[in-house]
């Protein structure tokens, strides 16, 4: 064992809070500023040491009981030894430190979106109906989570373990489901018997379209009330896992937007946005590679006018922009790799007046948003979306209005 003494710093992207040791930086996990540890160090780079923590000498007074007992066992959350308030704090700060890189100063523009603290999440992905055990690939026999929705504890509280679905099974659970039933399960098809479709209905495009696409199983069809409408989508797919703060995202985003004729959803999915957008935008474009996403959109959007592209950002840019009408405002949720080159090109040559950009990686969101603001764009606000409690996770919508 090699054994330090050290005092901690600030937390990183990622979850862990640094130290240093002979001015090497050193990662610690479930550790926070400001406490003195001793520790050993388990791992050496060249540029860092990784190290766990032997012995909390000097604790923060922020630093909590985790109310978890698989906390630090479970691969899922790693910051329930922190007061919620300093989670949120250290959060901001994360996000703050990957727009400074950029030399974006948001520190008096960033606001806390948040919902409950527990029994927040929806989504899941079970394996052999457990959750992995962090750092390998046992699967710990869970019979609650306490971040997960009523619905889905319901289950695993009432399920034997050796009754769960075998394999890699999705779970979606919420009371925001519309159905009687409030928990939605993926079973898994065994390989050898291929893929086990139920029906493979085509929906009835009444509006153009440039995809073709199908639901391949009604079975894995959940479909929820948000806000006040209900949305359809595959539990196998993506989907937020946090229908309590996404509806206040969907409100943040609509009730910032003045309305008008046109406007574009990149990266649309299953058009969970696109629904809200239409009550102030006569015409909806939908971009979205994924077509059997788009599909949803469609029955999503019926009887709404739009116009849906199953196509990459990149190829809906260099095919299709330049026969679009104008449009009055932009709304761009792509994945944690950012915004496609192509797509960031177009809007900061675009001049759409409005732009509402959303992200799961702070750095590649701080990336593109240094691009429109060069483009001219001002970054009026931005929102950390407190999608995750109790993890690193961060999740931001960034507010841009065209400069004069």
């Amino acid at each position: 064992m090699e054994i330090k003494t050290v005092k901690t710093e600030k937390t990183v992207f990622g979850g862990n809070t640094i130290a240093k040791v002979d001015s090497k930086t050193v990662f610690i996990p479930y550790s926070m500023p400001g406490e003195t540890l001793s520790v050993n160090i388990v791992q050496h780079k060249n540029d860092y040491d990784n190290a766990e923590i032997l012995e909390i000498l000097e604790p923060s007074p922020h630093r909590v009981t985790p109310a978890c007992k698989y906390y630090g066992n479970c691969g899922g959350c790693n910051m329930m030894h922190i007061s919620t308030d300093f989670q949120r704090q250290i959060r901001k700060e994360m996000l703050c430190d990957a727009f400074g890189k950029y030399k974006i100063d948001i520190k008096d523009k960033i606001e806390v979106v948040t919902g409950p603290d527990f029994n927040y999440r929806s989504r899941f992905q079970f394996i052999d109906g457990g959750l992995s055990q962090k750092s390998t690939n046992n699967v710990i026999k869970i019979d609650e989570c306490l971040c997960a929705e009523k619905p889905v504890n319901d289950f695993l509280k009432n399920t034997q373990f050796e009754n769960r679905p075998k394999g890699r099974a999705h779970y979606f659970g919420s009371e925001k489901l519309c159905t009687e039933e409030k928990l939605k399960i993926e079973i898994p098809v065994p390989k050898a018997e291929g893929p086990k479709i139920k029906s493979n209905k085509k929906i009835k495009l009444k509006e153009k379209h440039y995809f073709s696409g199908t639901i391949l199983s009604e079975e894995n069809t959940a479909t929820v009330n948000l806000n006040g409408k209900t949305l359809s989508f595959d539990v196998r797919g993506f989907f937020q896992s946090n229908l309590y703060v996404f509806e206040k995202v969907l409100n943040l985003i609509t009730q910032s937007l003045p309305g008008g004729e046109n406007i574009l959803d990149m990266y649309s999915g299953c058009g969970s946005i696109s629904v809200f957008l239409k009550d102030k935008y006569k015409n909806v474009s939908l971009v979205e590679h994924n077509r059997d996403a788009l599909v949803y959109a469609e029955k999503n959007m019926n009887g709404l006018t739009h116009t849906s592209y199953g196509l990459s950002g990149a190829s809906w840019v260099k095919n299709c922009a330049s026969f679009c009408p104008p449009f009055d405002a932009c709304v761009v949720d792509p994945p944690r790799s950012g915004m496609e080159k192509e797509v960031l090109d177009y809007l900061c040559k675009s001049k759409i007046p409005y732009i509402r950009s959303l992200s799961c990686d702070p750095s590649t969101h701080a990336r593109d948003c240094e691009r429109l603001i060069k483009a001219g764009y001002r970054l009026e606000k931005i929102y950390l979306l407190d999608f995750y409690p109790h993890t690193s996770h961060i999740e931001s919508l960034a507010i841009f209005n065209l400069g004069l």
